[in-house]
C-alpha cells in the first residue's frame, strides 16, 4: 500500500502563488521564496491603499472645489459653511463634479451659499 503524498496540493499551492506574481520582473516572478515575500508585501500594500485612495480622492475634490470657489471670490471654507447654513446637503464628490462639468449649477449653489455664510 502506497502512502499519500502532498505533491498535487503542493504543486497547486505553488502555482497559485506564482500566478499572483504575474507581471513581476526577474526573481520576483520565478523564485518561490522571493515570490512569496513579494506577493505578501503586495497584499499589504493593496489593503493599505484601499484606505489611502479614499483620502486622496477627498483631497482632490476639496482642491477642485477650492479652485472653483476662489474663481468666484469665495474661499472653500466659506462655501462649505454657507452650504451647511443654507441646509444644502451635497457631498464633496458631487460638488466637485458640478464645479468641473456643470458651471452654471455650481454658480447657482455659490449664490445660495453666500448669504448664509455672512
Amino acid at each position: 500500500m502506497s502512502r499519500a503524498k502532498w505533491a498535487v496540493s503542493s504543486h497547486r499551492r505553488v502555482k497559485r502563488t506564482l500566478k499572483k506574481a504575474k507581471g513581476y520582473v526577474g526573481g520576483r516572478r520565478k523564485l518561490l521564496h522571493t515570490v512569496k515575500e513579494t506577493v505578501r508585501r503586495s497584499l499589504v500594500y493593496a489593503t493599505r491603499d484601499r484606505k489611502v485612495r479614499k483620502r486622496e480622492f477627498r483631497r482632490l475634490w476639496i482642491t477642485r472645489l477650492n479652485a472653483a470657489c476662489r474663481a468666484h471670490g469665495v474661499t472653500y471654507s466659506q462655501f462649505i459653511r454657507g452650504l451647511a447654513t443654507a441646509n444644502i446637503r451635497l457631498d464633496r464628490k458631487v460638488l466637485a463634479e458640478l464645479a468641473v462639468h456643470d458651471a452654471p449649477t455650481f454658480k447657482e449653489l455659490l449664490t445660495l451659499a453666500q448669504p448664509a455664510a455672512t
